[in-house]
């Protein structure tokens, strides 16, 4: 594959206020459909007369397609430009807002899903933008603020959504993350640069439709399985047929110059750890922020009966506030330790918080406090970190494949938490669990997936000094070809 190093590069900034503006706001009108629905979960049962399964079902949907988003548009970013592709990101987030708001029933809420889920493209867009713009000292400042905006505005936006949940109901919430979204559109249209694309070739949408189809066959066999039952035909056919298209997604990559990720690049420890270590955090820490804990603590008879506003309040809010000041200190420590060590920090720090928080989760307060210390660990230093170290680990040539395959990650992390969540709760219900049992097998879950995320962060490999620029933030490192 050729490149377009050969042009000269513009002088990088170390900020540009008005297009980080611009990319906040494109990033916080995609994140508000997560952080300000998860308490409004009970009130969309409620108003389109579904089931919990359902509804989980929407959430494994959101962050299925924010996989295969993250893939497609980043890897297209590099063939197309970043810009075209945060404004096609918009729009699909625009589309999903509206279906969700009028959505009459179920069935049109899960395809508004569906549209959002694939705008999470924006994250992993907004970092690529920073990194081809800004300087490295000024991309690791920005990178810890969009991270600080990727995880919730300040807490505020969950609160608000409980409110909107209890007062006018969950399609509020949609038309209030509507008026973000248009915001962004404009700003993006006006502030990014329409830079050129960063290599030649063309687009590997072979490979493409095999890994999306290997991701959706897997995963929704996997959200389904305690309904469909797990030796079912559908489910075995779903996670079969994934399998094989995931199988079909090597071989087709194999040689392929233009494949949508090098799969020499794909086995290095470059790659395969900062994977891994992205799915068990995220299956282990999202899974139960956006489900467990939410139907927990507002279960009257199992958890402490609260109200959608109150549980925000406490068990969501202080993570988020946290976060707002834990991700930007993290982007800049992450330059000067390095972006692996403070992977490594987040990750054990993680672990720490939900081993307190598991065996205590009865305990109201020790539950708030132990989650709040996720707004240094997880929303701070792991997602900061975990995002940086994809980037600055990219090939040259391949600019937009390490960090779209990673950003898809958060989503297959996120959707594998929330099915594995929502399948240990119905289990345990049928099981004839009751009180906090209800909710403690899949709380012991998610510590063990952080257990495993652990493992997996040690054998991350850092970029060597050499292929980086100064303060540890450049991505000047060479491609891998098998």
């Amino acid at each position: 594959m050729s490149t377009r190093s050969d042009r000269p590069e513009k002088p990088r900034s170390d900020s540009r206020p008005g297009m980080l503006v611009a990319l906040a706001l494109a990033v916080l009108g995609y994140q508000l459909n997560a952080t300000m629905l998860s308490p409004a979960l009970p009130d969309v049962i409620r108003r389109l007369h579904t089931t919990s399964g359902l509804v989980g079902l929407s959430q494994t949907l959101f962050f299925l397609f924010a996989a295969v988003g993250q893939v497609t548009l980043a890897r297209l970013s590099d063939y197309r430009g970043r810009k075209p592709m945060m404004l096609l990101g918009c729009l699909l987030v625009i589309a999903g807002d509206i279906a969700c708001a009028a959505a009459p029933d179920i069935g049109v809420f899960l395809a508004g899903r569906v549209l959002q889920g694939f705008s999470a493209a924006l994250f992993t867009l907004s970092f690529l933008t920073l990194n081809d713009t800004l300087s490295p000292k000024g991309f690791g400042r920005a990178a810890g603020i969009i991270t600080a905006v990727n995880g919730g505005f300040a807490g505020v936006d969950a609160v608000f959504g409980g409110r909107l949940a209890d007062t006018v109901g969950f399609r509020g919430i949609f038309l209030a993350g509507l008026a973000v979204s248009l915001a962004g559109t404009l700003a993006v249209i006006k502030t990014v640069p329409a830079a050129p694309p960063a290599a030649a070739g063309r687009m590997d949408w072979r490979g493409t439709c095999f890994l999306g189809l290997g991701l959706t066959g897997v995963l929704i066999g996997l959200a389904q399985g305690e309904s469909w039952g797990w030796l079912s035909a559908p489910t075995a056919g779903c996670v079969l047929a994934g399998l094989v298209c995931l199988v079909a997604f090597v071989l087709v990559s194999r040689g392929n110059r233009d494949a949508i990720i090098d799969t020499g690049l794909l086995a290095s420890r470059r790659a395969w750890p900062l994977l891994a270590t992205t799915v068990l955090t995220l299956a282990g820490a999202f899974g139960a922020l956006t489900l467990t804990v939410p139907l927990f603590t507002q279960d009257p008879h199992a958890g402490y009966g609260l109200s959608a506003t109150q549980s925000a309040l406490l068990f969501a809010t202080p993570a988020q506030a946290i976060g707002v000041i834990g991700a930007p200190l993290a982007g800049i420590l992450g330059p000067r330790i390095g972006w692996r060590r403070s992977v490594v920090i987040g990750s054990a720090g993680s672990l720490v918080a939900f081993a307190v928080a598991v065996p205590f989760m009865t305990s109201q307060w020790v539950l708030m406090a132990a989650l709040a210390v996720l707004g240094i660990t997880y929303n701070g230093l792991s997602i900061t970190a975990i995002n940086a170290l994809a980037v600055v680990s990219a090939p040259a040539d391949q600019k937009g494949a390490l960090p779209g395959l990673n950003g898809a990650c958060f989503g297959i992390g996120a959707s594998l938490g929330t099915a594995l969540a929502s399948a240990l709760i119905t289990a345990a219900g049928s099981g004839g669990a009751q009180g906090p049992d209800l909710y403690a097998t899949a709380m012991w879950a998610s510590l063990g997936l952080l257990a495993a995320a652990m493992v997996t962060t040690v054998a991350l490999k850092a970029v060597p000094r050499e292929a980086m620029g100064p303060e540890g933030a450049d991505v000047a490192v060479p491609a891998l070809h098998m």
